[in-house]
């Protein structure tokens, strides 16, 4: 398995509530399970790829990320839906939490974790899509390489009109990850 889908967590496969240190307040949202389902089953890896900011600010430790993280897996695995892995990046330039006070490559828009992650997994970035409702991840996916949706859950209509000013056109423009991986797996739209 060689391709990937890298998506965006707060906005894009849960409601973005702010920052979120307990699982108990994470909202997926109605159509994530079987959206995942439809990529697993088309052979694609799900990686998610989240700023957790809320570590450098000093709102939520490490542990409580990795805690909401290994609990969405099991939410996910449990429901038949895989999810192959979490990257976070903790860092901010102005972060008043010391150790995290940092610009890295791992913050998107840039594409370390993407990069990381497509390292980690073989994983051939230009078969590969980032699915986001920010800028940011879609600025990540097009210095990656990869192909990029934007869905307009989340923060997407404001990022839509982001993009615009940037000039920058994401690949595909969705409703939601549903319709995303619909476009995908069964409308192949992006099969030549």
């Amino acid at each position: 398995m060689n391709r990937a889908v890298f998506l965006d967590r707060d906005g894009t496969l849960i409601r973005d509530k702010g920052f979120i240190c307990h699982f108990k307040d994470v909202e997926i949202f109605p159509f994530s399970i079987q959206s995942l389902k439809m990529m697993n089953e088309y052979g694609f890896r799900i990686i998610v790829i989240t700023n957790q900011s809320a570590i450098a600010r000093g709102i939520c430790t490490e542990d409580q990320v990795m805690n909401i993280h290994r609990k969405m897996t099991g939410f996910f695995k449990r429901s038949g839906a895989a999810i192959d892995a979490f990257y976070y990046s903790p860092y901010l330039e102005d972060a008043p939490v010391p150790e995290f006070r940092k610009r890295d490559e791992s913050r998107k828009p840039a594409p370390g974790m993407i990069l990381q992650a497509a390292e980690d997994f073989g994983v051939n970035l230009s078969e590969s899509f980032v699915i986001g409702d920010s800028s940011r991840d879609i600025l990540a996916g097009k210095k990656a390489g990869c192909k990029t949706i934007l869905v307009l859950t989340g923060n997407g209509p404001l990022a839509r009109v982001e993009l615009e000013n940037l000039k920058v056109k994401p690949d595909l423009i969705s409703e939601n990850l549903l319709d995303a991986a619909e476009k995908i797996t069964r409308d192949r739209v992006f099969v030549p």
